[in-house]
């Protein structure tokens, strides 16, 4: 292996161990607690070396986000394309989008709820963010008909985020949450 390839893998593995800590760290202590000083302390690195790979904290959470589509996008891709039919599928794709939020809400909010430094609805957007757009658009199209799939994607996700964020904040009972869930579904689909 060549000196350049190693340094390279090396570099690589520390972006990885910082956007690991920062995720940990916000699950745990919430975004507030993510400061560069905190994660050098938690990673044994300076703070100059966290800055030598991201930005600040804001670029931090930018990759964290990133992460969280692609594996958001492979959740509701698997779900999607194991459903028998297309109401299955957009009933599965919620409820996969729903318990992904529930089981990582530090890891959602990034995504979805902060403001971070990507081009979301723009053909510069990272390509994780373009997958996950891109699982509920599949998941919508065979309801689309006439309509504008991007638009209808566009209502059905602020739907599952509307649903979810309400919830989440104590703005709607929690025990009715799939019950919520299904109805949106259902008269989305019909």
């Amino acid at each position: 292996m060549s000196i350049q390839a190693r340094r390279e893998r090396e570099r690589a593995e520390r972006e990885r161990l910082i956007v690991t800590a920062a995720r940990e760290l916000a699950e745990s202590e919430g975004w507030d607690a993510v400061t560069t000083r905190r994660l050098a302390t938690e990673i044994e690195y300076s703070q100059p070396v966290l800055y030598s790979h991201f930005k600040g904290k804001d670029a931090i959470m930018a990759a964290v986000a990133v992460e969280g589509c692609a594996e958001i996008a492979a959740e509701m891709r698997a779900v999607r394309t194991s459903a028998t039919d297309p109401r299955q599928a957009i009933a599965d794709i919620g409820a996969a989008y729903a318990a992904f939020a529930e089981r990582r809400p530090a890891l959602y909010d990034v995504m979805f709820t902060h403001i971070v430094e990507l081009p979301f609805a723009t053909p510069e957007a990272p390509p994780a963010l373009q997958e996950a757009f891109g699982e509920l658009r599949e998941a919508v199209r065979p309801f689309a008909g006439d309509d504008n799939l991007e638009a209808l994607t566009e209502t059905f996700w602020s739907g599952l985020h509307g649903l979810i964020t309400l919830m989440r904040n104590g703005r709607l009972r929690r025990e009715d949450h799939e019950r919520r869930l299904a109805i949106m579904i259902g008269r989305f689909s019909n």
